[in-house]
């Protein structure tokens, strides 16, 4: 009896130990699985963050980039003000701004040059949270061709054969290359920092402007982005680069905050210099002159050849920052880098023409015009039939509130932050814009359609005029009435 007892009382142990040890075994082989799943979908997490946003950037031979910096004395003009060498220090963001006796905040400030902007772009993309060099897994391709800065050395005196003959090579190489063949190059894109329309030379005469890079038959697959788009769909307007350039979120935040609270002497404000008749551009002489005549509204800074007050930062910035509205005539071109000063400054811009902003910045800008400017057309101005600052003291004390406010939020939209600030700014809108074209054209060929209808075609409606000032303001009173 008593051996049976023991016996059946170990037994019972035994079946114990087995059982206790085969769920702590199936305990460690779950807790060992669960870890393996959330490693995974840790991973698939990761991986989905880039998920139709990875860019392959394409190594190009240093011709068509270092080198056109290495040898930037080539870039200078005999009058030009300033060597091009200096602005490429810093990112492409030239050298820092010392001393700006209180008008600019302490740190961020760069004498920046508007050619760079493809230096910059290339720059932030080296950034780029989702580049790849895994080109099957890319949404889009990038070319850093330094496009404007090499057409510059060539631009004043070499016949049109010199002046093509970079754009030409790039685009032989690019037709070779695997990435190119999987979409004829309809997922590539490059930057410019200079308006498009130097690209598109329509004749061989050496005495016509720009080369005719977009006009040959590769290039029309690509994308540009540039400061300035043309009649073209595969032009794209991106800001000019500005002199601020932050590191963190908080130094945005407190220049915003900064130029709400900025006391504006002055009405309006005109920063140029008169340009000739013949052009569009020739509204500047009287502006001017309205501007000279309202002295105590109007602000002016002269920016003719012999003067040099339009090229120090400061000065520029201090204008802008007292004044209420900037106005924005056309120039040499429809667009002005001042467009994007002016905004920085909390100044709301007056434009002249559609295709100074609203038809260009679709990607930074809002839709709706007179959320954060005024149009005044410049053909009336020719005409003589209204003086500025009537137009401009019409509108509203609360009209010009809600403007200001609109344009101070827009700063982060229209500024290049340091290449590796995390905050959203113009080089991220200009990639997200590029991705939903991209994206685009893979549904059309998903879906059976001929990708390169309306791709590259031109469209002379893109710049109709839009309502003017005096008009809105006047609907927008009648409708406040009900």
């Amino acid at each position: 009896m008593e051996k049976s007892y023991f016996t059946a009382n170990w037994r019972s142990q035994l079946w114990f130990i087995f059982l206790f040890v085969n769920i702590l075994c199936l305990l460690l082989l779950l807790i060992d699985y669960s870890s393996i799943i959330g490693s995974k979908i840790e991973m698939k997490a990761q991986v989905d963050l880039c998920l139709e946003r990875y860019i392959y950037v394409h190594d190009l031979p240093s011709r068509f980039n270092e080198e056109v910096l290495k040898n930037c004395r080539l870039l200078n003009r005999k009058t030009d003000k300033f060597d091009m060498c200096m602005f490429i220090m810093n990112s492409g963001f030239g050298p820092e701004v010392e001393n700006s006796s209180g008008v600019l905040s302490n740190t961020s400030w760069f004498n920046t040059n508007q050619f760079l902007l493809e230096v910059i772009f290339h720059n932030r993309m080296k950034n780029y949270e989702c580049l790849t060099n895994d080109s099957s897994l890319a949404s889009a391709v990038f070319v850093p061709f330094y496009t404007g800065l090499d057409l510059r050395r060539h631009l004043w005196s070499s016949k049109t054969s010199v002046r093509d003959s970079s754009g030409a090579d790039l685009l032989r190489w690019l037709a070779e290359k695997p990435e190119w063949k999987k979409m004829e190059g309809m997922d590539h894109f490059l930057v410019a920092g200079r308006i498009a329309r130097d690209f598109r030379r329509q004749t061989d005469k050496n005495s016509d402007w720009g080369s005719k890079f977009r006009f040959l038959p590769e290039s029309q697959n690509i994308s540009m982005l540039s400061i300035e788009s043309s009649s073209w769909n595969n032009d794209f307007a991106i800001p000019y680069p500005t002199y601020f350039h932050p590191r963190k979120h908080s130094e945005v935040l407190e220049w915003q905050d900064r130029m709400r609270r900025q006391k504006r002497q002055y009405l309006f404000s005109f920063a140029g210099a008169p340009r000739s008749k013949s052009k569009e551009g020739s509204i500047r002489g009287k502006i001017m002159d309205q501007c000279v005549a309202s002295s105590s509204e109007c602000k002016l800074l002269d920016c003719s050849d012999n003067t040099s007050d339009c090229n120090n930062p400061v000065n520029v910035m201090k204008v802008f920052q007292n004044s209420v509205f900037c106005l924005q005539p056309p120039g040499d071109s429809f667009t002005r880098r001042s467009i994007f000063d002016s905004i920085l400054a909390g100044c709301i811009p007056v434009f002249f023409h559609p295709g100074s902003a609203y038809a260009q910045y679709t990607w930074h800008l809002p839709r709706n015009h007179t959320k954060y400017s005024v149009y005044i057309p410049g053909r009336k101005l020719r005409e003589r039939r209204f003086r500025i600052n009537e137009i401009l003291l019409g509108v509203s004390e609360e009209d010009e509130e809600a403007m200001r406010e609109e344009v101070i939020s827009l700063i982060p939209r229209i500024i290049y932050t340091n290449p590796r600030s995390k905050l959203e700014d113009a080089f991220d809108l200009a990639v997200k814009g590029i991705l939903d074209r991209v994206d685009r054209v893979r549904r059309a060929i998903r879906e059976g359609k001929d990708p390169s209808i309306g791709f590259s075609e031109r469209n002379d409606l893109r710049f109709k005029i839009p309502l003017t000032a005096a008009k809105y303001f006047a609907r927008k009173r009648r409708t406040e009435r009900y």
